[in-house]
Formats: structure tokens, sequence, C-alpha cells
């Protein structure tokens, strides 16, 4: 197997610069093939679930990867939104097959984030979202944000990459992304609840720049788009006749504040996570997911296999079950509150 290409100095210098690096050819289209055909069976495994309950009539199994979700969701909002959320797992596991750990961990993805982070040390967060578009709909349009607006704030320094990779080309009119280039440096800004489908959003009085400075991040399938938890995004609406498939991932340095290796040691007799788990846990960037070594050159007998990484991700979403217990995380652990609106 060969070597994977790390980023060029010129390609670094950009990213740290801009805020971000679009780049075409991170991948081989085929390497991303093996997650696509998953998601499309797990459409049609909950699709059939919902048949048998008497939920769903026409299964659209003539449709494409591109275009059966948007088909079931035309004939029922309920069972569309139903399917997304099961593929979304906010709560309760969602989609962690095998083929979406091995883009997580793909080689060729993690020796270029060794480049911008500039360390073989990386860790992983299963806080991924995997994001279909559908045509004309208001949901997969998300407002102007930082990702650090979601993170601790004691972490606002730190860089956190997300990896935005679509699963077919990202167009204007499929709805790719804007970015706002050259303002990452700053502060993390006032977020207000109350976007579109839960998202947090930023005032335009509170940009740190003009909008109409923003570039389109177009980009093809099998190429990344990479940017700092700093820099302001926003994805623009979806005016084709297909769905706009895209996963977004993220990374960070080893030293960057993280759950590597810990979690709950005890439940109670109901199950509930001993409580000083979540005062432990408050050191992570993103406490409610679970982190994981994904690169170490120091450590590679600790880099996370699918199996571990499988039952790491089960394991913190049963905790998130305990909303007692993940109340008081979010009261002590999450400062964003200090500068999230209503």
């Amino acid at each position: 197997m060969l070597t994977p290409t790390p980023l060029s100095p010129a390609q670094c210098h950009f990213f740290h610069e801009q805020g971000y690096l679009i780049v075409p050819d991170v991948f081989d289209p085929a390497d991303l093939e093996p997650v696509r055909q998953e998601l499309h069976r797990e459409i049609a495994k909950k699709a059939a679930a919902l048949h048998a309950d008497g939920q769903l009539q026409n299964l659209h199994e003539e449709l494409g990867f591109d275009q059966r979700l948007t088909a079931l969701h035309l004939d029922s909002k309920e069972n569309g939104d139903a399917i997304i959320r099961h593929l979304e797992g906010l709560r309760g596991g969602g989609f962690h097959a095998p083929e979406m750990f091995d883009v997580i961990a793909h080689p060729k993805l993690v020796a270029k984030v060794s480049s911008l982070l500039a360390t073989e040390e990386v860790v992983a967060s299963s806080v991924y979202r995997i994001r279909p578009k559908l045509p004309n709909s208001g949901r997969g349009v998300v407002p102007w944000h930082q990702d650090s607006g979601y993170f601790s704030e004691h972490c606002d320094t730190q860089l956190i990459i997300t990896c935005w990779v679509p699963l077919v080309d990202a167009t204007v009119e499929n709805g790719c992304m804007q970015i706002l280039p050259k303002v990452h440096g700053g502060k993390v800004v006032k977020h207000y609840t109350g976007g579109n489908a839960g998202f947090l959003v930023i005032k335009d009085e509170d940009l740190p720049d003009d909008p109409r400075k923003a570039i389109t991040a177009a980009c093809p399938r099998g190429g990344v788009v990479f940017m700092t938890n700093r820099t302001p995004h926003c994805s623009t609406p979806n005016t084709s006749d297909h769905i706009r498939w895209s996963i977004d991932l993220r990374y960070q340095s080893a030293e960057t504040p993280s759950n590597v290796g810990l979690e709950p040691a005890a439940h109670d007799a109901e199950g509930r996570a001993e409580p000083r788990f979540y005062e432990k846990v408050a050191v992570a960037c993103y406490p409610p997911e679970a982190d994981f070594l994904v690169s170490s050159k120091l450590h590679p007998e600790l880099v996370t296999t699918y199996a571990e990484y499988a039952r790491r991700r089960e394991l913190y979403d049963r905790t998130k079950s305990d909303f007692s217990a993940y109340k008081r995380w979010r009261e002590s652990a999450e400062a964003a509150g200090a500068r999230t609106g209503h």
C-alpha cells in the first residue's frame, strides 16, 4: 500500500491563513462507495420496518442513493424525517457501520489532517453528522455559525478541524457551503438558539465580516473541505433534483482536551452513569460524544479499532440517555451558555 500523501506546505499555509482549504482529490470516488451503499441499505431497512408497521406504502425500491429518500419524504414527511433521524442518530446510536468508521480512519484523510495539525497524534470524534440535504427542503439549510459555538468555551483557542466530505458532487445548485475566509483568528461570537432545525445561528450584525465576502465551497465527490472550528460558514438551499449527501468529521491533536480513555466506570441499579463521570468528562471540547485515538506514532498499539470505536460510541449514547446527569453536565461543563442567546 502506498504511503498516503500529506498536504503540501503551501496548502497548510493557505489553511492557516484563510481558515479553510478545499482539496478536490483526497479520496478516489470508489473509496466512498462502501459508505454510500451502506447508507442506501440502511434507508431500505428503515423503510421496510415502517412498511411492516403499516406506516409506509410505497418503498420506492427502484430509486437510487441520491433520490430514494426524497421520494419517501414527499410521500410522508413524518416517515422521511423518521429515516433521517435514524441515520443522524443525535440520540441513541445512529449510523455507525464499519463503512463509516473506514472513512473516519481512512489513511488518506488522516494524513491530510495530520499535516494541518502538525502532529501524528490525532484524535477523532464520534460527533460526526450525516447530512442528507433534500431538494427544496428547509431542513438541510444551515445558518451562519462557527463550530466552536457548539463546543465548551475552554477549547475556543484550540484547533479542531472539521472535514466536510461530500458523498455526491457539491455544487451551487445542490446547496454547497458558503465560508467567510480570514476571520477565524478572532473570538467565537455570540450564537443564538432557535435557528432552523435547532441549529445555532449567528445574527447578521454579529458576523465578523460582510457575508458578501463569502466564498462558495463547491467540492467534487472525493474531495474534502477542511475548516477550523472558528471559521464562520453556512449551508445554502438545494435547488437541484437530487439529494446532496455529505458527512462532517472532526479531528484534533491529542494534546487538545478530549475524553480519550475515559468512560463511566459504574452505573447504578437503574443504569445511570456515576455523577463523577460527568465532572471528569467535562474536560473534553464536546463531552457528550466519545473521542478516540485515530493516529499515533508514539503509541500505535492504542489506535482505536472499529470494535472499540463502536463499543465506546454506544456506551456514550447510553450514558446520554441519563438525562438528569446529562443536564448536570450541560450546566457545569458547557460554558457556551455565556455566549448563547435565544
